[in-house]
Order: C-alpha cells, then sequence, then structure tokens
C-alpha cells in the first residue's frame, strides 16, 4: 500500500477491487452517550472496511454524565496484541482515539511496528474548549503529543493542537476563534513536528459558520466549512474523524474526505435533534451510514 500523502487532491489509500481493508481502532468502548469504538464500527463498516478493535478502556458512559465508571484495559494491551501477532493479523490503516493511559502511547507504537506500511490517523482526544478531560493527566497529554508527531493524518481541535505544540490553553482558546493566518500557523507547526496532513477541526467566528483548515507537507492549504449548529452533541469529533477515515479508505482524497466528514457530521447533527434528550444521547448517526455506504460507488 502507498502510504505517502503527496496533496489533499491526491487519494491516500488505493482501494483495490474487491479487497476489503482492515482497520485497527484503538479507541474506548462506551456504554451509553455515542461516541468512540460505537462510532467508528459501524462508520468504517459502512464504508466496507475490516474493523478490528483495541479497547483501550471500558466506560459505562461519556464523561459529561455524573458517576461514570471507567475500566482501564492498559495491562491486557500487551497480550491482546502478542495474540495478534500469532495469528498474523494485518492491517491498512491503524485509527487511534481516546487513550487510558500513557502506556497506551507504547501499544500504540508496538501496532506500528506490526503494521508499517499502514496508514496512521490519530485523532488526539483530550482536550476541548479549554479543558482537559477529566481522565486526562499530564503525563498522558505528553505521551499523545509524542504520538501525534508520527501521524500521517492528525485532526485536533483548536485546544488539542495548542496542547501538541507546549501552548498555553485557557479561556482564550474556549470561543475558537482565530483567524486564517493563526490557523495556518498552527497547521505548519504541526506539521513541521512530524506529522504529514493536519485537519484542524472546529474554528468558529461567530458568522454562522464551523471551519476546518487542512494543510500537508507540501504546503497545501485549504479551508471547509458547514452551517454551525446552535447545540452541542458528544461523540461528534469520533463522527468526524470516523468518516474521514471512511471516505479515504474508499479511495477519497483528502480534500473530498474532509467535506464529506464535515457534511455528514452537520447531517447527524440536525437528526440528533429531533430525538428525545437528544443533547444528552450523542450523535444520532445512524440513518445516514447509507451515505457512508454509498462511497463504495
Amino acid at each position: 500500500m502507498e502510504n505517502k500523502i503527496n496533496s489533499i487532491a491526491m487519494p491516500l489509500y488505493q482501494r483495490k477491487g474487491a479487497y476489503i481493508p482492515r482497520v485497527a481502532a484503538v479507541h474506548d468502548l462506551c456504554g451509553y452517550g455515542k461516541c468512540s469504538l460505537g462510532i467508528a464500527i459501524p462508520v468504517l463498516s459502512a464504508a466496507g472496511c475490516d474493523v478490528c478493535p483495541v479497547p483501550t478502556g471500558v466506560f459505562s458512559s461519556h464523561t459529561a454524565f455524573p458517576g461514570w465508571y471507567m475500566h482501564d484495559t492498559t495491562d491486557i494491551l500487551p497480550d491482546y496484541l502478542a495474540a495478534w501477532q500469532k495469528i498474523g493479523v494485518e492491517a491498512d490503516a491503524v485509527y487511534s482515539g481516546f487513550l487510558g493511559a500513557p502506556e497506551q502511547v507504547d501499544r500504540i507504537r508496538d501496532i506500528y511496528a506490526m503494521f508499517p506500511e499502514a496508514l496512521r490517523v490519530v485523532d488526539p482526544v483530550m482536550a476541548d474548549h479549554g479543558k482537559v478531560y477529566p481522565t486526562y493527566t499530564p503525563e498522558l497529554c505528553d505521551a499523545m503529543a509524542e504520538l501525534a508527531e508520527g501521524a500521517d493524518v492528525l485532526t485536533p481541535n483548536l485546544t488539542e493542537a495548542a496542547i501538541i505544540l507546549g501552548e498555553p490553553i485557557g479561556d482564550a482558546w474556549a470561543g475558537e476563534n482565530i483567524d486564517d493566518t493563526e490557523a495556518h500557523r498552527l497547521v505548519d507547526a504541526l506539521i513541521e513536528k512530524g506529522t504529514k496532513a493536519v485537519v484542524l477541526k472546529g474554528i468558529q467566528r461567530g458568522d454562522g459558520l464551523i471551519r476546518n483548515f487542512v494543510g500537508t507537507r507540501d504546503g497545501a492549504f485549504l479551508e471547509v466549512h458547514n452551517e454551525l449548529l446552535p447545540y452541542m452533541l458528544h461523540g461528534t469529533g469520533d463522527l468526524y474523524c470516523s468518516c474521514l477515515l471512511a471516505a479515504i479508505m474508499a479511495g477519497r482524497t483528502l480534500e473530498e474526505a474532509v467535506r464529506f466528514a464535515g457534511d455528514l457530521v452537520h447531517d447527524a447533527m440536525t437528526v440528533s435533534s429531533q430525538q428525545p434528550h437528544f443533547q444528552e444521547r450523542g450523535v444520532s448517526f445512524e440513518p445516514l451510514l447509507g451515505k457512508v455506504a454509498a462511497l463504495l460507488g
């Protein structure tokens, strides 16, 4: 598999005939409040991928609910991955998200060593709106920042980009309002640290749009935007990156994948608003999986 990113307008993965690509999905499993593996598995499966989960933790619900329970799977991962090696598991992409401990970054590096030609997609799930998630320690944030440096595709929000770059976060970042020059600077700085392509997500300027900025190592830079809806839903970041990878594994260019992901998340948020208690339940993407499957057409 060719794993080099040459331009926003070039496919990152060449789909071949009837072959079904395999994705190692390194995320947590959340029982209630759709996110992580609960999104990655159906979305990537709809795009004709064989999804092989590597669970980084098991949650009763997402952490916005009071009294959530987490089981850290760090201790089981060495044996889990060793068993994969014994039976000759192969993968075309490694897609990581929420992590439970700094040691899990070492396990992802083990996976990279197992599948050296696989596309490396890192969604550095650790913070948003100027605040770090409650399970993330400074050591885990540092480890995630190191992992980001080796990504083929990195998909941070503004707060996560600042953490990776060692820049301050806080109230100034909560509004996620930066101009094009600052967005370009952040994307370039992330690429300079080793990432091949960056999708900087969720920039808002009070004009009714939500912007994503895309840049690659060869200097290409692009803005893609969607309507900003007047509510927030849990799981939209996971849905965005899963849709992005789904389009990539279907042979789409990075630009096409970014546009597809933004459009589908927007539509899923609209569907979600029609559900009872929708802001608690998380993003409702299920009726739209047909659009993901249509990527194969």
